[in-house]
């Protein structure tokens, strides 16, 4: 019979052997030891429905048997060679992703991580335009590497103060701010995005932006928001990076969240859901601009034997299961949910946004210090009634529903009534 360690020692060893900026949920955190589609398990059974998926990683479940198969078959024959080499999972997996990809950016380089990939499109828009700027849209997250953290605007993500000093990063109000009309929120960024280009654009390789901001609340931009700022870059020779990290394959109801805007990007950064819990990572874009990455490069890890065969099987997965389709529908009957439960208390919630199945529900916005303590709180009774639930916003206050897309309505409906009784619970404490 397995043992496990349980919740005080895993935390003892992280405090001796982790770094202090390792941080984890909940004030009784269970350890978790199981997967299974939508749900987890912890060390002594308790089964939880999982809304989070390791922020939008396991999209298509935990442990999802048909892709668990493919990659143990393949982790069993070959393993790891590297790009040097010659196998045929990647270009397999390469010319795959050209199918689904929006446009015409067929040319993918694969990596390990979101970072890694946003690394990479940053460089490359560089070695296309032989500019060295950037701009980036206030709050936004692309990744832990020195300079994907220089075009972070999220400032608690910003951990080298090293970065104040770094010059030739524009950052632009993003076009969203709460109880602000939403056009004179989008002609307030793209005045900004003008001016920027006005004084700046012969200097400016590419604009990243997340087609919906994630951890920064799940914001989403006005429908023509991102075709009038690629208009605006094309007139400068400026490139637009797709960061679709969070929002790729399917999360916002499309199979990639910028084209439901309508937009083609230069460059487009993918990773989490891909491979599904395996880390697998890359970017991509045309034959044009591919041609410019000519010095030599490479990947140890990037689009390995194990890493591909499990993207392979992770899109027939989305398409055989039309998860995309999936997403569009169940999020709209998690949406009516929390709309539903943000009338019933509107002195907690402030406000509900998202796509798909990548929906923020805002608490206390008036209030963010203890809109943050309500939603440590709702975390909390809600694990307890076996529930998981994100969170993230500016100042941590926004519940994050980022589930495995192959949740059923039967789970939503079930947390949804679980939350009401919680935030029934919670609300004495939180009464002006």
């Amino acid at each position: 019979m397995q043992t496990f360690i349980g919740p005080n020692e895993i935390i003892a060893k992280r405090q001796q052997y982790f770094y202090p900026c390792t941080a984890h949920f909940y004030r009784n955190p269970p350890q978790l030891v199981k997967g299974d589609m939508q749900y987890l398990y912890d060390h002594e059974g308790r089964k939880y429905c999982d809304f989070f998926a390791g922020v939008s990683v396991v999209a298509s479940g935990h442990c999802n048997p048909e892709i668990a198969a493919a990659s143990v078959k393949q982790l069993e024959t070959l393993q790891h060679t590297c790009t040097i080499y010659l196998t045929q999972p990647n270009v397999d997996l390469a010319e795959r992703l050209a199918k689904v990809l929006p446009g015409s950016l067929t040319r993918t380089f694969f990596v390990n991580s979101g970072s890694e990939a946003n690394e990479g499109a940053l460089t490359l828009a560089r070695m296309h335009t032989g500019r060295k700027e950037f701009i980036a849209l206030e709050h936004g997250l692309h990744g832990r590497t020195y300079l994907t953290m220089s075009v972070t605007g999220l400032a608690m993500w910003r951990n080298d103060p090293e970065l104040s000093h770094e010059t030739g990063v524009h950052f632009i109000p993003r076009p969203y701010e709460l109880g602000v009309d939403s056009e004179v929120a989008e002609k307030r960024s793209l005045d900004a995005l003008e001016a920027v280009l006005k004084e700046r654009g012969d200097k400016i390789a590419a604009m990243i932006v997340e087609p919906i901001q994630g951890n920064a609340g799940i914001i989403v931009p006005p429908a023509d928001y991102f075709a009038k700022v690629s208009a605006l870059l094309k007139d400068y020779g400026v490139l637009l990076i797709a960061d679709e990290i969070q929002t790729g394959f399917g999360r916002t109801g499309s199979m990639f969240a910028i084209s439901s805007f309508g937009v083609v990007p230069d460059i487009i950064s993918m990773a989490k859901a891909l491979g599904s819990g395996v880390p697998i990572a890359g970017f991509a874009t045309t034959d044009e601009v591919a041609a410019s990455y000519n010095r030599p490069s490479a990947s140890t890890f990037g689009g390995n034997p194990v890493a591909a065969v499990t993207g392979l099987a992770v899109l027939d997965y989305i398409e055989s299961h039309q998860l995309p389709q999936r997403a569009s529908q169940l999020g709209q009957v998690l949406y009516q949910g929390l709309e539903g439960l943000a009338e019933h208390f509107p002195e907690l919630i402030t406000e509900v946004r998202g796509a798909g199945l990548m929906i923020g529900c805002e608490l206390m916005a008036h209030e963010p210090s203890r809109g943050a303590q309500l939603v440590d709180d709702v975390l909390e009774e809600m694990k307890d009634r076996g529930f998981i639930i994100g969170k993230n916003g500016l100042n941590r206050n926004v519940l994050a529903f980022q589930p495995p897309l192959v949740i059923d309505v039967n789970d939503i409906k079930e947390m949804l009534q679980a939350l009401e009784q919680t935030l029934s619970k919670l609300l004495p404490n939180f009464k002006r």
